[in-house]
């Protein structure tokens, strides 16, 4: 064999052996097709790829009590932003277990539906990022923009704590970057905390007026950047039953209305919170209890 012929196959086994160190890169669903495709996908920052979720765990929007302003405001927002109008980025805070995300995922399953009805071109997909994963919301971005499709892009608890940096890289999508964020996203976020900015009061200096009204202008800056906030509130007495009786009605429990109140109430005090989570939860017990499916 010659030398040539050497270094040929010296360099074909070099190139071989980089092929399988190097990953392939992730392959991009077809966003734009409506037909078989997932309507919800999961953004994986760590492969820069998305992991399509067939099946979007919702609930019907009508089964969402007490919450009809919020839930009337956000309707209107995404079918905005669906129809390419203009629409906010939008902050769902508050109480915990009180439909904040279910209201995201239920908003989303009405406006499919009816955008599907209309036969547009454009389909409605929800892509949840996680936490952790808000540093490469960027990677994310970059491929969204080009895709023929509008997209929410859904964070579930978003909060940062002390000395967190990351919320720099959703600070400047939301409003602030040179690029901006693209006009096929939109971006719904569900917190417990109204600012998001975990508050420590051992950072403020009482003698130094300026530099904590810097920091409280810091703490909340983030926050400001989304256009529509929705604020939900612990659950009262009626507002609890109503939720019970709605979701006993919709799955067809035969179980005096009394009763089922009654049992329903006995549940909160075993879980010490009374809540539209709890009374789900709730309704499951009661449903595996009396072997219904």
């Amino acid at each position: 064999m010659t030398k040539p012929d050497n270094i040929a196959k010296d360099l074909a086994r070099i190139a071989d052996a980089l092929e399988r160190l190097s990953p392939k890169p992730a392959q991009i669903p077809h966003f734009s097709h409506t037909n078989g495709e997932a309507k919800g996908y999961l953004w994986e920052g760590d492969s820069k790829s998305f992991t399509p979720i067939k099946q979007i765990n919702y609930i019907e929007l009508n089964l969402l009590i007490g919450i009809d302003d919020q839930k009337q405001k956000l309707l209107n927002n995404t079918r905005a932003f669906a129809k390419k109008r203009p629409a906010n980025n939008a902050l769902l805070w508050g109480a915990r277990g009180m439909g904040k995300s279910s209201l995201i995922k239920s908003i989303h399953n009405e406006v499919s539906k009816e955008i599907s009805k209309e036969k547009s071109e454009h389909p409605l997909i929800l892509i949840e990022i996680l936490r952790e994963d808000i540093t490469t919301l960027n990677e994310c971005l970059r491929i969204l923009k080009n895709q023929d499709a509008q997209f929410i892009l859904f964070c579930d608890d978003l909060s940062f704590e002390q000395n967190d940096a990351s919320y720099k890289s959703l600070k400047a999508m939301l409003e602030g970057g040179i690029s901006g964020k693209p006009s096929n996203v939109i971006f719904y976020a569900t917190s417990n905390q109204r600012h998001l900015l975990a508050r420590d009061q051992s950072e403020y200096n009482q003698k130094d007026y300026i530099h904590n009204n810097d920091l409280s202008n810091e703490k909340i800056s983030l926050s400001d950047r989304f256009g529509l906030w929705l604020g939900f509130y612990n659950c009262d007495k009626a507002h609890y039953d109503e939720i019970v009786k709605t979701y006993a009605k919709d799955l067809d429990i035969k179980l005096d209305t009394d009763e089922l109140i009654k049992r329903a109430h006995l549940w909160t005090i075993e879980r010490g919170s009374r809540s539209g989570r709890v009374a789900r939860q709730f309704i499951e017990h009661l449903l595996g209890e009396l072997g219904a499916s």
